[in-house]
């Protein structure tokens, strides 16, 4: 097995939401195929994936850097004992000349490149990407599938309660158990009223997370973990920003629910020192680590056992970002659950027609690989880069 080719287009999102820091009107997702010499039906077999949803295309590093590594590496430098591609080989030449440090931009680049071997494997085994990911951690993949919740609530022109009620009214009647709003971008007093509606809709706290995308420092992540105390929520995410591992440590220590963050951490590096420093409690902190952002499911398999050494279960894992890649790596590791985008972040948010969500959890399709080619939107923009 040989890679030939590796193509990268820069897809925009559709819609006009916000959180509290951001629009995601100009935002646009890496779409990434690598092209090998295997054929399959008369065509090439190729592996498809993407840089998570967001952030932004990383066309640049990707074409001037990472892309030219890989297809200038000795071919056999790249397989594994099998004969076939070895991602973990493939990210370690995409590295080369990279310094330690600076995971950002690059850490989502390389992940595209990483992910889209996951998928080649997949497809090359005839099987779903849960199950090859899986059997190469050593694990069995959960068959009943995983717990699964809607990330909403977001921002838009227009939107008040009601509307708010309206969604996740509808995230609720077709299955879902739990929801994400996010907070932090209108006064304390008007997001309560929104959390409080939200909390009405979904029946209690525990159906409810906030997300605050890292807007507060240390005075309004506590002013706000004040005004929500008593609410029994789901959990607070990612109150300030992602590296003040002194602000979680304080939030920690001053509400007793459960903090989640994480989705900001691109290295092995940045989760240790958020298990060191950040105040984590094992019993009840959620981990959103997205391989996705993080160069890819080789690094992030190295913060789930790193995870694991400092007492926290795999359980505690959620990764950010609600669309197939993730919810084949949350199936084939056996995490806590995933996130889901339904009708938002289109054409990467959310699942293809053919995975199936029953009783607040999610089963992913059997379609070979990531399932990506089922994905509507999705589809037109993958037969556009391959053909």
């Amino acid at each position: 097995m040989r890679i030939v080719e590796i193509r990268e287009v820069a897809v925009p999102l559709s819609g006009d939401v916000a959180n509290a820091v951001v629009s995601f009107a100009g935002h646009t997702v890496s779409l990434v195929a690598v092209v090998t010499d295997v054929v399959r039906d008369g065509r090439p077999l190729v592996g498809i994936a993407f840089n998570s949803i967001g952030r932004h295309a990383q066309s640049g590093i990707l074409r001037d850097r990472m892309v030219p590594r890989v297809l200038d590496a000795d071919p056999d430098s790249l397989l594994g004992a099998d004969g076939l591609l070895d991602p973990a080989l493939v990210l370690a030449r995409m590295m080369q000349g990279e310094k330690p440090g600076g995971h950002g931009d690059r850490a989502a680049a390389a992940s595209a490149v990483e992910l889209a071997c996951w998928d080649l494997l997949a497809k090359h085994h005839d099987e779903p990407a849960h199950v090859t990911i899986a059997r190469a951690h050593g694990r069995t993949p959960a068959y009943d599938g995983v717990p699964v919740y809607a990330a909403g609530g977001y921002y838009a022109p227009g939107k008040g309660i009601a509307e708010l009620r309206d969604e996740l009214a509808g995230y609720r009647d077709i299955g879902y158990a739990a929801t994400k709003i996010k907070i932090g971008g209108l006064p304390l007093a008007d997001d309560l009223a929104r959390l409080e509606a939200a909390v009405e809709v979904m029946g209690g706290g525990a159906g409810v997370a906030v997300d605050a995308n890292g807007r507060f420092d240390r005075d309004e992540a506590l002013a706000y973990a004040r005004a929500m105390d008593g609410l029994d929520l789901r959990w607070y995410e990612e109150a300030g920003d992602p590296l003040d591992y002194d602000l979680n440590r304080r939030l920690a220590e001053a509400y007793a629910g459960p903090i989640a963050t994480g989705e900001n951490l691109f290295s092995t590096q940045d989760v240790r020192n958020l298990l060191l420093f950040g105040g984590v409690r094992p019993d009840r902190d959620v981990f959103q680590m997205d391989a996705g952002l993080s160069y890819g499911l080789t690094e992030y398999a190295r913060m789930i056992a790193l995870m694991e050494e400092h007492g926290v279960g795999r359980a505690a894992a959620y990764p950010h970002g609600g669309h197939l890649i993730n919810l084949h790596i949350v199936t084939g590791l056996g995490l806590g659950g995933c996130e889901a985008y339904p009708g938002v972040f289109e054409p990467f948010g959310g699942y293809s027609p053919d995975c199936k969500l029953e009783g607040g959890l999610i089963h992913p399709s059997q379609a070979p690989g990531f399932g990506l080619e089922a994905k509507p939107g999705l589809a037109d923009e993958i037969a556009g880069l391959v053909a």
